[in-house]
């Protein structure tokens, strides 16, 4: 609060010394600093430099729940934003700070937005980011539904599976890629035990990044896995992956591969929706049990 005020009383004073300054937090913890100040400004515990070239078209915010709307625009850089981080999808959702700062006195400070980086796009050796407000959050819908198959994600706090157990998740190198849709490796879990799981890449160019398995196989040349999507990035015989055992949300899967029905989190008993409309059953046995 001493900060905000400090910058207010420095702005009603006419002639002021203001710079903007953003901070960029990726999902992987990485955190940037940018300045369209002509020296590198430091504070929160991070250097804001200078050379960039990133910028911001004018914050449009308004009271209530709309979205605020904004574009960062800057050059691609080895030394700052690389091309081939945004092709990766390493900024995919990467929290966005922005600072009113007195450069003068950088104590003097006040934050303009918060969000996230929404779609980007490159070319020409530049990027525009688009900014998210807080508010865009709330346009996903939320709540759980009534259904047979579990809503909980495997091994988060519903689910309570310790995916980090050998026997639910495996890691090792690669073998072989191709594309980076498809990978061959060397677990030894019965084939098909990692379909509908998960692929993270610990080591190389794409290490951080995460795709969801869409096959696991097992054919002449090795384990073969394949993903939904290629990872964005170049996955070489080597690289260290960690694969996680996959669920089709089933109450048979829960009980049988991960033996935690307690904390199904299904529907599995729910009628059928045709069950109000169905007619009295003409059957001799009357006794409660099935109509069939």
């Amino acid at each position: 609060m001493a900060g905000r005020d400090d910058l207010h009383a420095h702005l009603a004073g006419g002639c002021t010394t203001v710079a903007r300054c953003w901070a960029i937090t990726r999902r992987d913890g990485v955190r940037l600093g940018f300045t369209d100040h002509d020296a590198d400004l430091a504070f929160d515990g991070l250097v804001f430099r200078v050379g960039t070239g990133l910028t911001a078209r004018a914050l449009e915010t308004s009271t209530g729940l709309s979205v605020d709307n904004s574009e960062a625009m800057g050059a691609l850089s080895d030394a700052a934003i690389r091309e081939t981080d945004i092709a990766a999808g390493r900024y995919d959702g990467a929290e966005v700070v922005a600072w009113t700062v007195n450069w003068a006195d950088v104590a003097a400070r006040k934050v303009i937005f918060r969000g996230t980086l929404g779609e980007i796009r490159r070319g020409g050796g530049a990027f525009h980011a688009e900014l998210r407000g807080l508010s865009e959050a709330l346009n996903r819908p939320f709540g759980r539904v009534y259904q047979k198959v579990c809503d909980a994600v495997l091994g988060d706090s519903a689910c309570g599976v310790d995916t980090s157990d050998s026997a639910f998740s495996w890691e090792g190198p690669v073998e072989a890629a191709e594309e980076g849709r498809r990978l061959w490796l060397g677990a030894a879990h019965a084939e098909g035990w990692f379909t509908r799981g998960s692929l993270t890449v610990l080591t190389g160019e794409a290490a951080g990044l995460s795709e969801g398995i869409k096959r696991d196989l097992a054919d002449p040349v090795g384990r073969r896995i394949d993903l939904w999507t290629p990872v964005r990035a170049e996955i070489a015989p080597g690289d260290m992956v960690r694969l996680v055992a996959g669920c089709d949300k089933r109450v048979e899967t829960c009980r049988e591969k991960f033996g935690n029905l307690l904390n199904f989190q299904g529907f599995p008993d729910i009628p059928e929706e045709d069950w109000m409309t169905v007619s009295p059953a003409h059957a001799a046995r009357r006794d409660g049990g099935s109509r069939r």
